[in-house]
């Protein structure tokens, strides 16, 4: 938790009502173990979908299909949704989602590692929101750079490890120190491109949010 207790929950309780479906789905995911976006990162989701009003929205870790269903409520009509997932067991869910959400038109699921999907997929996307393996969002910028449009917006969420981002690689546990160095690696990469503006927001688990020079 890297934002007080009291203060998440207390914002967390003035969170209006979700779609009937996006409700179910948070229920059961949490039940299931399945790790989601927060209640905090949606609501930010849902304004920054609104204000910027994109075309195409590309997503890199689909889970169960949750964040792109809440997506797709607040996007213009016109504007579709690719989302990547590499789970089998998740992906199997996330179809059944999309069909139970009707929204299988608009958001196209693609099966397999976004480190090989991502070099095949045309420019250029408007909205791209990063929320898959941690420890691989380094090696997915350069592709994510040459996907995004000028103008576009870049949001990553869990950025900052649960507080263990300011930690020495040494004062993590050795399990974590691969993702630990990657994501140092890959915060300072992103807030030192020429390309992004970028700010780090502590929301959630952290996020960077960018925008395309």
């Amino acid at each position: 938790m890297i934002v007080n207790e009291r203060i998440v929950a207390y914002i967390n309780s003035l969170d209006t009502k979700k779609s009937d479906i996006c409700e179910a789905i948070e229920k059961e995911a949490i039940a299931d173990n399945v790790p989601i976006i927060r209640k905090e990162m949606g609501n930010l989701l849902k304004v920054l979908i609104m204000m910027k009003a994109p075309k195409r929205i590309l997503e890199v870790g689909a889970a169960v299909g949750y964040s792109s269903i809440l997506m797709s409520e607040y996007m213009p009509k016109d504007c579709t949704i690719t989302t990547i997932e590499n789970y089998d067991k998740r992906i199997k869910v996330a179809k059944k989602n999309l069909v139970r959400a009707g929204k299988q038109d608009k958001i196209t699921l693609l099966e397999g590692d976004a480190q090989d999907i991502l070099p095949t997929l045309e420019p250029y996307y408007d909205f791209i929101f990063m929320d898959a393996a941690k420890g691989q969002y380094i090696h997915f910028l350069p592709e994510v750079l040459r996907l995004i449009e000028k103008g576009g917006v870049l949001i990553t969420d869990n950025v900052l490890q649960d507080g263990d981002i300011v930690e020495s690689r040494y004062g993590v546990i050795r399990r974590n120190r691969t993702i630990h160095t990657r994501m140092r690696d890959y915060l300072y990469t992103l807030t030192h491109m020429e390309e992004f503006e970028t700010s780090i927001i502590p929301i959630g688990d952290g996020i960077t949010l960018s925008i395309r020079r």
